[in-house]
């Protein structure tokens, strides 16, 4: 009967190619540790050691048919280890970088579009409001803000004095304070 634990890193290699389990079995336990606590000491966090240490001796046994060693049967394992924990670590960092930016857009980007919603319902409310104003009053304030003409080019254009013109334009301001004054308090 062969004894495994006797035999070389080569001889077991050899086994494994040819689907040994119990030669892999026997690899996995002399070498599990020694690479558990080197993937431990890079990653500091042992569900992820352990899960690197795990995935290559899945693969090592998914492709042991095409399993070729260049070197030592520790240096290959300890170069895969290796490259495992650049992908976790590179993982991480994109992980990482998406968290951040996922978080930025939530703080910036939810503030961005929440004040470009307030924005739109505070000018329906005003066009509301302005809407409701008497149709003289309105005609005027409209002029005066929307068209941006000066009390003295509505009066002419409307027939009025510039005193009335200017009253309809505060009545007209002072009852759209009123009315959004108490709707902006309402719903804060």
């Amino acid at each position: 009967m062969l004894t495994y634990s006797l035999l070389s890193d080569l001889e077991l290699t050899a086994l494994l190619r040819e689907g040994d389990a119990a030669a892999y079995t026997v690899v996995y336990n002399r070498y599990f540790n020694e690479l558990y606590i080197h993937a431990y000491s890079r990653l500091r966090d042992k569900e992820e050691a352990q899960d690197v240490i795990h995935e290559l001796f899945a693969s090592i046994w998914n492709k042991r048919a095409d399993l070729v060693l260049k070197s030592s049967l520790p240096a290959y394992l300890y170069t895969a280890v290796r490259n495992r924990i650049l992908d976790v670590i590179a993982h991480q960092q994109v992980e990482s970088r998406y968290v951040s930016s996922l978080q930025h857009f939530l703080e910036e980007g939810y503030c961005v579009t929440d004040h470009q919603v307030r924005e739109r319902q505070l000018a329906a409310l005003i066009e509301k409001g302005i809407s409701e104003l008497p149709p003289k009053m309105r005609e005027v304030f409209e002029l005066s803000r929307k068209q941006a003409m000066s009390h003295k080019e509505i009066a002419e254009q409307l027939n009025l004095s510039e005193q009335t013109v200017r009253t309809q334009v505060k009545n007209a301001l002072r009852i759209l304070r009123l009315k959004l004054g108490l709707v902006l308090f309402l719903s804060m």
